[in-house]
């Protein structure tokens, strides 16, 4: 991954924060590229509680787009000897009960370094361990996302509704149907780059998007990738309104 905006940027994976004493750098990690975000700047110092909660209140508020579109795996990086991504998980913990709790919660990693500047993000890109806390942090956010495709699957709910075809996906997603209302379009990332319709696919994901559908390409080889491959290896997650 590379954080040059030239190129095609792939799917969404994680959001990436790059804490500092005065400052939360926010990028979007896709599959091919990371790009900045936003900047959300301590106004106040950090021994100031108010301005503290203000300032962890900011990032959640710079966040809330992404994490409407699905994201779910957030990565923490800041300097050594620093507190500063426990106090913002906590807080997260403590006043934002909608990202750390229910079947489809965010999952946060920390690492320890810079993530700051464009220089910053490349060394990351070229850190192993950069790499190993990305797959780790979504590979436990695809289990969440089993386990609400598994409670669909097994429940006895008849608003839940589970499509697995290209075309039902889609009858659902365009049409904007009043008695169906899309929630999860998953589909793991063999099926996105093997499918020889590749482009509806992508076409599919730009308008899931586009209508707030939440949308995850998950990895093949992890559990939660290999029971969407038994499945065809694409399926949304609705409810009849």
């Amino acid at each position: 991954m590379t954080p040059k905006s030239s190129y095609r940027r792939g799917y969404a994976v994680a959001i990436l924060i790059g804490l500092v004493e005065n400052a939360a750098v926010v990028w979007r990690v896709y599959s091919q590229v990371v790009k900045p975000e936003t900047t959300v700047h301590l106004d106040g110092a950090r021994n100031n509680t108010k301005s503290v909660y203000n300032f962890h209140e900011a990032i959640v508020n710079a966040l809330r787009n992404t994490l409407k579109e699905g994201v779910r795996s957030i990565i923490l990086v800041s300097p050594p000897r620093t507190t500063y991504a426990s106090q913002l998980v906590d807080h997260m913990r403590r006043h934002h009960a909608w990202l750390t709790q229910g079947a489809s919660h965010t999952t946060f990693v920390e690492m320890t370094g810079s993530a700051s500047t464009h220089s910053d993000v490349t060394g990351l890109a070229k850190n192993p361990v950069f790499h190993k806390l990305i797959q780790d942090a979504t590979s436990a956010e695809a289990e969440n996302l089993l386990d609400v495709l598994e409670k669909r699957l097994s429940g006895t709910n008849e608003n839940d509704i589970v499509l697995y075809s290209l075309d039902d996906v889609e009858n659902s997603i365009y049409t904007a149907r009043r008695d169906v209302c899309p929630d999860f379009l998953l589909l793991t990332n063999d099926y996105l780059a093997k499918s020889r319709q590749k482009g509806r696919v992508n076409r599919l994901i730009q308008v899931a998007a586009n209508k707030k559908v939440k949308t995850r390409v998950v990895d093949s080889e992890s559990p939660a990738g290999k029971r969407l491959n038994q499945l065809g290896g694409i399926v949304c997650l609705a409810k009849k309104e």
